[in-house]
């Protein structure tokens, strides 16, 4: 069983920094794309930052030059260092992969991480 498990979520000041941490698991074969989304309270689901097979990374304009998005492929683990935090940045963000499992016709997968709450406040 393939998982996506984040960490690395909580709370802090405007202008401060998280970095967050997305760990697949389970028996896979490859993973394509990974990515990361946020939802915040009232607003619909947002791309933040996606990186392709081919190394490609997408940002989303908001948070271009603030947020940093890398992926350890040895480790199966996709990062997102977060600095100069907003207010408009609180969402539970949330790990997105596609996924080539072991044992399932070689087929790609959908899977999504459990979301990890990201606040910032004064």
């Amino acid at each position: 069983q393939v998982q996506l498990v984040e960490s690395g979520g909580g709370s802090v000041q405007p202008g401060g920094s998280l970095t967050l941490s997305c760990a697949a698991s389970g028996s896979i074969f490859s993973i394509n794309d990974m990515g990361w989304y946020r939802h915040a309270p009232g607003k619909q689901r947002e791309l933040v930052a996606e990186i392709g097979s081919g190394g490609n990374i997408n940002y989303a304009d908001s948070v271009k030059g603030r947020f940093t998005f890398s992926r350890d492929n040895a480790k199966n683990t996709a990062y997102l260092q977060m600095n100069d935090l907003k207010p408009e940045d609180t969402a539970v963000y949330f790990c997105h992969a596609v996924i080539t499992p072991y044992g399932l016709g070689f087929t790609s997968y959908d899977y999504w991480g459990q979301g990890t709450q990201v606040t910032v406040s004064s």
